[in-house]
């Protein structure tokens, strides 16, 4: 090789180098607790709630303002239309209109818990979003996991088809065993592509909830095997009641309601206007006026029938929304618990006895089968045996921690407390 075409070879081997471009750095691998905070903090929904949310504050300084006060000038006794340097009488002064005592307070009052209930619309987004988040990443666990176990059952498969061949070629079996081993190695070739679609799938929803693009690269590190949890159904459907967002925003509505309520009692209490101005009268001399005004409750059957009979049904339907909620919290963590347990004893069924007998199995069969003692077709089924045993137990895997996820959602916090 001439040293030209060694030199363009090196270029060549430079340029297109993967660190060229950065594809031999080393890939962030996330964890369930950063996928979380990345949902929780980039999600759209989530931002948009939060501006929301700050709207919301903004408001409580327009409800707690005061009016802006006015400059009143009026001038009497013209000659003419317009002659002000003619006028007999002149005033120039300032007012302003002025809440009845507490009032003011009040409307502040009733725009914070307004606030406070779209916080609570807030942590009620994120948990649900914590929730998918996690049942997506364990989504891709089980996908990666059943990925796994199918490249295995493949690897399984074209060793089968090679000791089928070798004894055809020796002739201890016929050639349909062969043919057997050939369409079970093209099924097994056929799952591994299946899986890995899904693990691309599982991989672009994760991102997806994450505010990343579809298939942006993505790994993660974890397992799908949880420690058994000790669990108390009454005593997590007494935490539910604490901290679920729904119960709290109801309790904010209701309160935002009575206060709204006693604002309507309030309205029979008159705000006033106070005025202060220079008065001027041709030939007699100039004043100071003056002036407070108020409104005459008049229709004082307004409010009653208006602002406190509409506050008076919303609280009332608030409080059977109360109750209906909490049957359905209640219910829900019953079904979260149930789940759990049921998963948790499938989890314990399969380690203690399934798999280890499943693998038992197989082995027999495959010494068998070396031995000419059973044909293909039982060793086949062995292995499809301890394939799908595997993929169940880690169904079971992924239920049992979907399970805990549907629980922490259900009580509105962590099973630790945090």
């Amino acid at each position: 090789m001439t040293i030209r075409k060694v030199a363009m070879l090196w270029i060549l081997c430079f340029l297109f180098s993967p660190s060229i471009f950065g594809e031999t750095e080393d890939m962030e691998i996330l964890t369930l607790e950063q996928c979380i905070m990345i949902a929780t903090s980039q999600n759209p929904l989530v931002l948009s709630s939060q501006q929301q949310y700050q709207a919301a504050l903004a408001r409580i300084h327009q409800a707690k303002a005061f009016e802006q006060p006015s400059l009143d000038y009026d001038s009497d006794l013209q000659p003419e239309f317009f002659d002000f340097k003619g006028s007999g009488e002149t005033y120039i002064g300032i007012s302003q209109a002025l809440d009845f005592p507490g009032k003011r307070l009040l409307r502040g009052k009733i725009a914070t818990r307004e606030s406070e209930e779209i916080m609570q619309d807030i942590e009620l987004l994120k948990l649900d979003l914590v929730f998918q988040v996690k049942q997506a990443f364990y989504n891709l666990l089980l996908s990666q996991e059943i990925l796994k176990y199918a490249r295995q059952d493949l690897e399984l498969s074209q060793d089968f088809l090679k000791k089928a061949e070798v004894k055809f070629d020796a002739g201890d079996i016929a050639q349909v065993e062969v043919l057997r081993a050939k369409v079970e190695t093209s099924k097994a070739a056929n799952q591994v592509r299946v899986s890995q679609n899904e693990v691309t799938l599982a991989k672009a929803y994760l991102n997806f909830l994450m505010a990343r693009k579809k298939y942006a690269p993505l790994e993660i590190k974890g397992e799908l095997k949880k420690q058994p949890v000790l669990l108390d159904q009454e005593t997590l459907k007494s935490r539910a009641l604490s901290f679920r967002p729904e119960i709290k925003r109801i309790n904010l509505s209701i309160e935002r309601e009575n206060l709204q309520k006693k604002q309507a009692y309030m309205s029979y209490l008159p705000d006033f206007e106070l005025g202060a101005s220079r008065h001027w009268i041709e030939g007699e001399g100039t004043w100071w006026d003056f002036t407070i005004s108020l409104p005459i409750p008049l229709f004082f059957w307004q409010p009653a029938r208006g602002e406190i009979a509409e506050t008076t049904a919303n609280i009332r339907s608030l409080k059977n929304d109360w109750k209906h909620l909490t049957n359905l919290i209640n219910l829900e963590v019953e079904e979260a618990y149930t789940n759990a347990m049921a998963a948790r004893n499938q989890i314990d069924l399969f380690e203690k006895e399934i798999i280890t007998q499943a693998q038992e199995v197989y082995n027999m069969m495959l010494f068998s089968f070396q031995e000419g003692e059973i044909g293909g077709i039982e060793l086949i089924d062995a292995r499809r045996t301890l394939i799908e045993s595997n993929k169940s137990y880690a169904d079971a895997l992924y239920n049992y921690a979907v399970a805990l996820a549907a629980l922490e959602k259900s009580i509105g916090q962590n099973l630790q407390g945090e």
